[in-house]
C-alpha cells in the first residue's frame, strides 16, 4: 500500500504511532540521540522526530530499497525536522559496526523486528544496543511477544500462525526468552508497558529499575 506521495506506506505504522510517541515522551528524558534499528518506511522516524523536539533520531536499515524510501521521506521534512533527522544508515543488526567508532546513543529504538526475523537477531539486538548505549541509555523493543502465565489474544495467535507459514524462522518471541538475551548481553528489563492491539514497549537497561509495571 502506498500513500498519497507514493511512498511505501504502512498502515500499522500510522496506527501505533500516536501511541508508542506517547511513551516515549513519558519514559524518555528531554533530550538526547536516537538510533532507531528497521526503521522501514520512516514514518515512526519521522513522527517520534516531531514529538521529540530534544532528540536527533538516525534512521537505520539494511534494505537499500527501504533506505531510498527513508531518504526521500527525509527530503520531504521541513528543513528544522531534518536537521534532527540524520541521514538514513545502513545497519544490519548482525554486523559489529553500528556506529562509528567512539559514538554512542541515550536510545536503541526498534519496533516490530523480532518476529519477522531469525531468532538470532534478537542476540544481535541485544549485544549491538549494549555496545552504543551510553552509561544511562536505554533500549526500547516494540511489538507482540507471548508472555508467560498470561493467555495469548488470539489475534496473536493467527498472527503467530500466518508468520510461521510464511516462513518458518519466524514467529512471536517468548518474553522470557528475550529477557534471557538480553541479560547475556548485560540489559536487564526495567519496564513493560501495555499498548493498543496486545503489543507491548519494553525498556532495557543496564540497571534493573525495581518491580516491573505490567
Amino acid at each position: 500500500m502506498n500513500a498519497p506521495d507514493d511512498l511505501p506506506f504502512s498502515p500499522a505504522a500510522e496506527r501505533n504511532q500516536g501511541p508508542i510517541l506517547a511513551q516515549l515522551q513519558a519514559v524518555l528524558p528531554p533530550q538526547g540521540h536516537a538510533l532507531e534499528i528497521a526503521s522501514g518506511t520512516g514514518q515512526h522516524a519521522l513522527h517520534f522526530a516531531a514529538g521529540l523536539p530534544g532528540w536527533h533520531w538516525q534512521m537505520s536499515d539494511p534494505d537499500p530499497q527501504a533506505l531510498s524510501t527513508l531518504q526521500a521521506r527525509r527530503a520531504r521534512a521541513d528543513a528544522a525536522l531534518q536537521a534532527r533527522l540524520g541521514p538514513p544508515r545502513a545497519l544490519d543488526v548482525h554486523q559489529p559496526d553500528w556506529l562509528p567508532p567512539g559514538q554512542g546513543v541515550d536510545l536503541v529504538f526498534c519496533a516490530n523486528l523480532l518476529h519477522i526475523a531469525p531468532w538470532s537477531s534478537c542476540a544481535a539486538l541485544m549485544q549491538g544496543a549494549a555496545r552504543v548505549l551510553r552509561p544511562a541509555g536505554v533500549l526500547i523493543t516494540y511489538g507482540p511477544y507471548v508472555v508467560a502465565d498470561q493467555p495469548t489474544a488470539p489475534s496473536n495467535l493467527a498472527f503467530d500462525a500466518d508468520l510461521k507459514a510464511r516462513n518458518p524462522a519466524w514467529g512471536l518471541r517468548a518474553l522470557d526468552a528475550v529477557a534471557a538475551e538480553a541479560q547475556a548481553a548485560g540489559l536487564q528489563l526495567q519496564a513493560r508497558h501495555a499498548l493498543p492491539a496486545n503489543n507491548l514497549l519494553l525498556v532495557w537497561g543496564r540497571q534493573p529499575a525495581g518491580p516491573i509495571p505490567t
